[in-house]
């Protein structure tokens, strides 16, 4: 029999990495990940990806999480907005102005992934929960951890159940197959400032301390499909 673990409660989309996100009643979800889904980034001139950290292709940029992006009427086609969210009608020149950085563009995905690991994040809201119980001193949301998928689980439920799913699949019911890998590898980034959310580096302490770093679930595409806010998400 397959196992309820939650129901979908929120569905996260981030047209551009490391920028805040837009909410979705609901969304097609292809091999690739969520139809949009981090299609764009902020691309330097050495080809190197605007992130929350620091690696071979990525490069630490601040600032981003302060601005956020939703796909407008032609689904592959990013609208940007600014801290304050307003419209940013011509991102390229924004961008270097806002980040005083004279060799950075909004570029589409090509050879190079902008996913930091796996392309569909889920976080169960008994994990989260968790972080706010060990750390009370911070605002704690689930932007601060960027999900795909929030999942409401039952009352009761223990934190850390995606542990659990790795090397499962999660299904909804005839909709998309989700194939859990593994745990994210969480980053400063969980404590950087965005909008309602006040710097908090002691998100991310609490969470290397305990779990090592580690929080939430990855998975790639087994079957693509619809997923929507309600869907029940069972393990097979």
């Amino acid at each position: 029999m397959p196992e309820i673990v939650g129901v979908v409660e929120r569905l996260w989309r981030y047209p551009v990495k490391s920028a805040g996100g837009e909410l979705l009643d609901s969304v097609e979800v292809e091999g690739r990940g969520l139809v949009g889904d981090r299609l764009y980034a902020v691309r330097d001139g050495a080809g190197k990806l605007g992130s929350g950290k620091n690696t071979r292709r990525f490069r630490r940029v601040d600032g981003l999480l302060r601005l956020s992006a939703r796909l407008g009427p032609r689904i592959d086609v990013p609208e940007l907005f600014d801290p304050l969210g307003m419209p940013v009608p011509d991102p390229d020149p924004f961008l270097r102005a806002y980040l005083e950085q004279e060799d950075v563009a909004l570029a589409r995905e090509d050879a190079v992934s902008h996913f930091d690991e796996l392309p569909v994040s889920v976080l169960t809201t008994a994990t989260l929960d968790w972080v706010a119980r060990e750390v009370p001193s911070a605002v704690v949301d689930e932007r601060r951890f960027r999900p795909n998928v929030l999942l409401r689980t039952p009352p009761g439920t223990p934190p850390f159940g995606e542990d659990g799913w790795f090397g499962r699949e999660g299904r909804v019911k005839g909709g998309v197959r989700l194939a859990f890998a593994r745990a994210s590898v969480r980053c400063a980034m969980v404590g950087a400032a965005q909008p309602g959310l006040p710097h908090a580096p002691e998100i991310l302490k609490a969470v290397a301390h305990e779990r090592d770093g580690e929080l939430g679930a990855l998975a790639t595409v087994a079957r693509p499909g619809l997923l929507r806010v309600g869907d029940v998400l069972a393990l097979a």
